[in-house]
């Protein structure tokens, strides 16, 4: 059966009206979910869909030996029952052509199947040259929101703990740093505050620099739900791009790319002259900070002169009555307000900024730590905050929200991981973008990638791709090839999704356990098998006893033991539908929100910001900047990447499954009518887009599903056609703070190929 583009929308509105009905997809009829009936299925095993952070429940079909089936676990209080397309199709992404079967090692320029043996001591033998020779920060390891937890905890200790060196990132810096650097430095602490049910319980959403529903559609259809359930509540929508999401706004906020900070200022400016601040909560539990130096209200509200919004107005291309009308509309004092977003604030050189913003909004009116009040960073994979932000597998990190750079902390990780503390560095290793350049320059001599494909999907590709040609790689991979494989040493064959066990952490601070539900393919093994094996040939073998991802996760646990971040057991993640942290009693109940009494088992009356010594937030006074790179004559238009509904990340997944692939075969650029007419550009025509770094072509949509405001043009990421790879033209500037690249903004100039 083949689906068009049409069929996927219809498919967003339709599993929103199924759902509130009681209905679900996934259910096991054949129809436009493409299915395979339920009685096919032998048993029926529990797990989480393996694409977006939202983590839904899923329940996989098997039958002889084969994922033939997914629907969605109706217990799951995530989804409840309901699946997006692409969590629908699960099944298809199993048995592929381009699986990989067998270690593959590079040979005169040609992959040549190997065993694992063999591949194994080639790694560990490169690994001590380079160690011996150049010492051991000439090593790193580059992981995944992908990964399960117990695979990235052996990760980080193998390298931190064992090896001795902070070389170790992941692709969540580039897509969730500047959330992290947000909440640290807003609450001490990182990971939202609320959850995903504060979402029945809000009266106002402010959706900022996030498309819902084509990147976390089943997130949207409960968002769809609470607004058809109260004529009352109200959609702020806030992106330079209209979209899907826009469609059922209240209002939409059609802003200049890169002046959401001068926006967001302008807005706490309204909710001051108007007195909807809660004095109380402002003076009980905030301090006003710009920079290092700690001001007064009065102070603040002085800083915020520059940003009324007659001032603003013509930057952020707004009505100034429309800026105050939605400042007053999110610090109504008679409505509940729930903020969402993701990579729009993010990607940016200024999204820690953006995020404190944010934040500012929630903190001065006292909107916050209660239901349906909360600021919810949404996350773009599965396992992004349990098996990076929570594990530490970022270059700045220790387990438990910990950090390098903090000597008691490197004492407390190295107890439990049995070593001297001095063994470990106190400097924070190379972050994404240093890593890729230090593979460029030539001191990091050896590189392990694990569960994705920076080789299409980092800023300013042409200098990275040349840069992982020069390091000896080992790439970890379910399929080959990828465009990071295509340029590795050595591959490993991965077992993908349900072909092993595993622990996942989403958005809400929900852990949840994956079960094995059949074997993998081939030679393909787990990745933390493959970690414990170099381990061991490197000689570390005592430090990694584990027979079992039970034994693996109960070390985790100590870690996050005696913190704010504690954790259930590995028996009790098996049996039950998640729970979100912290689990203070093993077999009490998990946590709706933090910072709160009687929520929180650590606040026992009140609120108490706890991440912070005095237990207060910070209201930050941000001033606007603009993105790295402007418009000019040379380069006249704004350039901004993003998802599309049918596909996820490098689609090395989705272009396997025939539906997702037919209905969107290739990615585009997106263009307003009014741009096109001025260059001479019609719909689907080739168009060339150049930056100072590179270029590629691709066809011109206009009036499609998504429509940028004139000035900006859009691009999805997901295409592995060279020629169309548009992270050959974005930038690798980054946040001075998270250190996340700027993907969503920068100068391009267009011309009809």
């Amino acid at each position: 059966m083949k689906f068009s583009r049409r069929d996927f929308l219809k498919a967003i509105a339709v599993s929103t009206a199924l759902a509130g009905s009681g209905c679900s997809f996934g259910s096991g009829s054949r129809g436009a979910q493409g299915t395979t009936p339920q009685h096919d299925a032998e048993k029926w095993v529990k797990g989480v869909c393996r694409y977006c952070g939202v983590g839904c429940g899923v329940l996989a079909g098997v039958s002889k030996g084969k994922i033939v089936a997914v629907k969605g676990d109706p217990d799951n209080p995530v989804n409840k029952g309901r699946l997006c397309v692409k969590g629908i199709l699960l099944p298809k992404i199993m048995d592929t052509k381009d699986r990989l079967l067998h270690p593959m090692v590079k040979k005169d320029g040609q992959f040549v199947k190997v065993s694992w043996d063999e591949a194994l001591n080639l790694i560990v033998a490169k690994f001590k040259d380079a160690i011996a020779q150049f010492g051991p920060d000439s090593v790193g390891f580059y992981g995944s929101g992908q990964n399960i937890a117990e695979e990235a905890y052996v990760a980080n200790k193998l390298f931190k703990g064992a090896i001795g060196t902070n070389n170790i990132d992941g692709n969540p810096r580039t897509c969730m740093a500047s959330a992290v650097a947000g909440y640290v430095s807003t609450f001490g602490e990182d990971e939202p505050m609320g959850t995903y049910a504060d979402i029945e319980e809000a009266d106002v959403f402010f959706i900022i620099g996030a498309n819902m529903a084509e990147a976390h559609p089943v997130l949207f259809s409960r968002l769809v739900d609470r607004k058809n359930s109260n004529p009352n509540v109200k959609i702020i929508v806030v992106d330079p791009r209209r979209t899907r999401t826009a469609d059922i706004a209240d209002m939409f906020l059609q802003f200049v790319p890169g002046t959401d900070l001068a926006l967001l200022n302008s807005m706490a400016y309204v909710i001051i002259e108007d007195n909807l601040v809660d004095r109380d909560f402002v003076s009980q539990h905030t301090n006003f900070m710009q920079g290092e130096k700690k001001l007064t209200f009065d102070e603040f509200k002085a800083f915020l002169a520059d940003y009324t919004p007659e001032k603003v107005s013509p930057l952020v291309g707004l009505p100034a009555e429309q800026i105050r009308e939605v400042a007053r509309l999110f610090a109504a004092k008679d409505r509940n307000t729930m903020s969402m977003w993701t990579m729009g604030l993010n990607q940016r050189i200024r999204g820690t900024w953006a995020n404190n913003l944010v934040h500012n909004l929630h903190l001065l009116t006292g909107k916050i730590c209660r239901p349906g009040n909360t600021p919810f960073s949404l996350t773009g994979q599965p396992s992004a905050c349990g098996s990076i932000r929570e594990v530490g597998a970022l270059s700045h990190l220790l387990p438990a929200h910990r950090v390098v750079a903090n000597p008691k902390h490197r004492e407390e990780i190295a107890k439990i991981w049995g070593i001297d503390p001095a063994r470990m560095s106190a400097k924070p290793g190379y972050h994404t973008i240093e890593m890729f350049r230090a593979a460029a320059s030539g001191a990091l001599k050896v590189l392990w990638v694990v569960c994705t494909n920076p080789g299409q999907s980092i800023p300013n590709l042409k200098l990275y791709r040349e840069g992982m040609e020069k390091t000896f790689m080992i790439v970890s991979e379910t399929y080959h090839p990828t465009r990071t494989s295509e340029l590795a040493d050595v591959v490993l064959p991965a077992a993908l999704w349900m072909e092993k066990e595993g622990v996942y952490g989403n958005g809400e601070r929900r852990t949840q356990h994956l079960a094995k539900a059949v074997e993998p393919p081939g030679e393909a093994k787990p990745d933390v098998w493959a970690l414990l094996e170099v381990a061991k040939r490197l000689g570390f073998g005592d430090l990694f006893p584990f027979k079992t991802n039970d034994e693996i996760w109960e070390e985790y646990r100590k870690c996050a033991s005696g913190t704010k971040m504690e954790l259930s057991t590995y028996d009790r993640l098996k049996k039950e539908r998640g729970l979100t942290w912290p689990v203070h009693d093993p077999n009490g109940p998990d946590t709706y929100i933090r910072y709160a009494a009687p929520y929180d088992p650590y606040v026992k009356e009140g609120i108490q910001f706890y991440g912070k010594p005095d237990g207060r937030a910070v209201i930050f006074a941000r001033p606007h900047a603009n993105p790295q790179e402007m418009p000019d004559a040379d380069y006249p238009f704004y350039l901004s990447t993003g998802r599309v509904l049918e596909h996820w990340h490098t689609a090395t997944m989705t272009m396997n499954v025939p539906e997702l692939k037919r209905a969107m075969p290739e990615m585009y650029v997106e263009i307003n009518q009014a741009d096109a007419e001025k260059i001479g550009v019609k719909d689907g025509e080739l168009v060339t887009i150049t930056s100072r770094r590179g270029q590629c072509r691709l066809k011109a949509k206009i009036n499609g599903r998504g429509q940028p405001r004139p000035g900006m043009v859009y691009v999805p990421f997901h295409d592995t056609e060279m020629s169309r790879m548009i992270n050959f033209v974005t930038i690798d500037a980054f946040d001075d703070v998270s250190k996340q690249p700027e993907y969503k903004i920068c100068a391009v100039q267009l011309a009809k190929a």
